[in-house]
């Protein structure tokens, strides 16, 4: 075995971390008997030799000895090597034209050469998948279909191979691999797909077993959108029914048991069967999501999928509806209120995953939550034995975020309670700002609170957001201790703890005029930052226009970063008409270079001169330009009234879009889907606005 390997001279290759030296250790790692060493062997590789899916010189090499270990029946675990190959050798560069556009002096050239080398290597080696598709062990079983799919240069023969494979496979998981594999074959191979997808649709039809047929009728959606039937949502329930109370697969085979190695790898196998334990027929939940992916914008038909998954018995489908939500609604906007009572429905659950997933996905929902917002209520209020009790229990886990996020009062004496905890999640304090002026009786607690934070060089992390939820309220009778802060600044990020300080003074307005003494000497601050919120703080507290404008003027001026100049129009555009005479500064912005400058300059002049002949055109061109910048310019438009006539056809475009104008493919942030609506909100008021004037 490993016939060669010391012949290879690893120390002249290299991975992700330096020489491939070790390399050797971790290729017979895989072939040893012992599974702590296997699992972490193929942890190694996963973490060096095929770093975060790079292929290097040294990856190149171990091919033929990862090929050579799958072929061997007395290796143990070999599914797990079958997987690394196929990732190995799955890179798709759309055929040599790519590699061939790259000069080999080009940075791009090598990696790009290595993965086609790599995927040539596997392919040249794929008959050895094929020995395997009817392994005594299940998990290489469930590994080899997606190889020979991705990687064997003879689709017609595999195509032929899986199918009737299947119609020997007993094992549940493996016939849906093969199921899987087969809408695989049709997407990478044009001339296969109208046979594939009329084998599908037959499947999807005539197959025994409920979850065969649900297979095939995803895999049918996946390959032919144009296919999917009117009446998927039906058929699915049902489906979904049916495996419900289907009996017990008595075919299905015994998990292996698990090995404890502090692999990264096997984390993720006990956060995977932690993630099923307790469930028959996990399997539904990646069906399922890519039945969601094929229907992408059918946003109506997903609801209803996700409402009739939220009404079942089974707590594994109610659970798996709500993470499946979790990306419909980043993604698409649309009419949720039911989804969102029925999720928050989940948290009386007796089952803790099903309501940690509803938590997680109420949190993140702002306004959106309010349809749970007596759930969220009654699970804050209520325990096992009744009310819960006064203490620090009442502030853990997402229930109270999503309360108070949602900006409803029941949540105020809850966060109170949470206040007086030790520690308390820095994002229920940014949510203090979605309950408006009624959490004013929040004021004492968040000041004792303040007076408490040591001036250390964690002051700012610590202070910070109890600085914003004060501003938020504008609890000014913490101005002692904001001073305090104010004062006490350590050099550790110092100008952002004065910055947060001066937000806050800014908002207390002019009954915290004392604080002008400490306010006045950052006006000439070397930061930005500081100085444009120096500036508003002054004007905020007693009208001090004169010295306010000289600050902010100085940005205001060739040579400042766009981040400088933006701080200071920003500013500008707080004070409003009163700051006139900086509106030749401002306008020396609507040309610039970076979009931020000319946006926030727009936005500035609008609310100086109230003249929209010449901001508008800047602003709609910058929402053409970065839809990031549209809740910005959306909200000058609601503020323009009639003057934003001209803006009409890109509100309603806006209104009528499907998807969110922040969605994107890399993933999401906790505050997206409030962002997004919060610009819809405006385009609705921007929009009333010019109904009434045409009335």
């Amino acid at each position: 075995m490993l016939t060669g390997i010391e012949e290879v001279d690893w120390a002249s290759l290299s991975h992700a971390y330096g020489p491939a030296d070790d390399v050797p250790e971790l290729l017979r790692g895989l072939a040893s008997a012992d599974p702590a060493e296997r699992e972490n062997a193929l942890d190694g590789m996963y973490g060096a030799v095929h770093h975060q899916g790079d292929v290097y010189d040294s990856t190149l090499a171990c091919i033929p000895f990862l090929l050579e270990l799958v072929a061997d029946a007395t290796v143990q675990d070999r599914g797990g090597i079958v997987e690394l190959l196929t990732s190995i050798g799955g890179i798709d560069l759309c055929g040599d034209e790519e590699l061939e556009e790259l000069d080999p002096d080009d940075a791009e050239f090598t990696p790009a050469a290595n993965y086609a080398m790599a995927a040539a290597a596997v392919a040249a080696g794929a008959d050895v998948f094929l020995g395997l598709v009817d392994d005594p062990d299940p998990e290489v079983r469930l590994a080899a279909p997606c190889a020979l799919a991705s990687l064997h240069g003879d689709p017609v023969h595999v195509l032929e191979l899986l199918r009737e494979r299947l119609t020997v496979e007993r094992d549940t998981e493996v016939r849906l691999a093969l199921v899987a594999s087969l809408g695989r074959i049709a997407l990478r191979h044009e001339s296969l797909r109208a046979e594939t997808v009329e084998w599908l649709d037959w499947l999807s039809r005539v197959a025994q077993a409920p979850g065969l047929r649900l297979a095939a009728l995803a895999q049918l959606a996946r390959v032919a959108p144009d296919r999917i039937p009117d009446d998927v949502v039906e058929r699915v329930t049902v489906l979904l029914d049916e495996v419900r109370t289907a009996p017990a697969d008595r075919n299905a085979e015994p998990a292996a048991r698990t090995v404890a190695a502090p692999t990264l790898i096997g984390q993720v196998r006990e956060l995977l069967e932690e993630h099923s334990a307790g469930r028959p027929t996990p399997w539904t939940e990646e069906l399922l999501r890519t039945l969601h992916c094929a229907l992408d914008d059918r946003v109506d038909d997903r609801i209803a999928l996700i409402l009739a998954q939220l009404r079942s018995p089974d707590w594994g489908q109610r659970s798996d509806a709500i993470w499946l939500c979790g990306g419909l609604i980043r993604v698409w906007r649309g009419r949720y209120d039911e989804v969102v009572r029925l999720v928050g429905a989940q948290l009386g659950d007796p089952e803790p995953r099903l309501r940690e997933a509803a938590t997680s996905f109420l949190e993140r929902l702002f306004e959106l939550a309010a349809p749970a917002a007596d759930a969220l209520t009654t699970r804050l209020t209520a325990g096992p034995r009744g009310p819960a009790a006064p203490g620090p229990r009442a502030g853990r886990g997402g229930a109270l975020l999503a309360l108070a996020r949602s900006g409803d009062s029941r949540a105020i004496p809850l966060l109170a309670r949470a206040l007086e905890e030790r520690e308390v999640r820095r994002e229920l304090l940014y949510a203090v700002d979605s309950l408006g002026p009624a959490a004013q009786p929040l004021a004492p607690v968040l000041r004792r609170r303040l007076a408490e934070v040591e001036l250390d060089d964690l002051l700012y992390d610590r202070a910070a957001p109890l600085l914003f939820a004060l501003g938020s309220i504008r609890g000014a009778q913490a101005l002692p201790e904001v001073l305090r802060v104010l004062r006490g600044a350590p050099a550790n990020r110092r100008d952002w703890v004065r910055e947060a300080c001066l937000r806050t003074l800014t908002a207390f307005g002019p009954v915290a005029r004392e604080a002008l003494p400490d306010v006045r000497p950052l006006l000439a601050s070397p930061s930005a930052a500081v100085s444009a919120m120096a500036g508003r703080a002054v004007w905020s507290l007693d009208g001090s226009l004169d010295e306010a404008l000289a600050a902010l003027g100085r940005w205001l001026r060739p040579g400042t970063s766009g981040d400088e100049w933006c701080a200071a129009a920003l500013s500008l555009g707080a004070i409003g008409p009163a700051a006139a005479q900086a509106a030749p500064a401002l306008r020396a912005g609507l040309g610039a270079r970076e979009l931020w400058v000319r946006v926030r300059s727009a936005a500035a002049l609008w609310r100086i001169t109230g003249e929209a002949a010449d901001t508008l055109p800047v602003l709609l061109a910058a929402w053409e330009e970065n839809r990031h910048t549209r809740v910005a310019v959306a909200e000058c438009l609601a503020e323009m009234g009639p003057a934003a006539a001209g803006a009409e056809p890109a509100i309603r475009a806006e209104l009528s879009r499907r998807c969110r104008h922040n969605a994107r493919e890399d993933g999401a942030g906790s505050h997206d889907v409030h962002d997004d609506e919060k610009l819809l909100t405006l385009c609705r008021a921007a929009l009333a606005q010019l109904e009434r004037r045409a009335v």
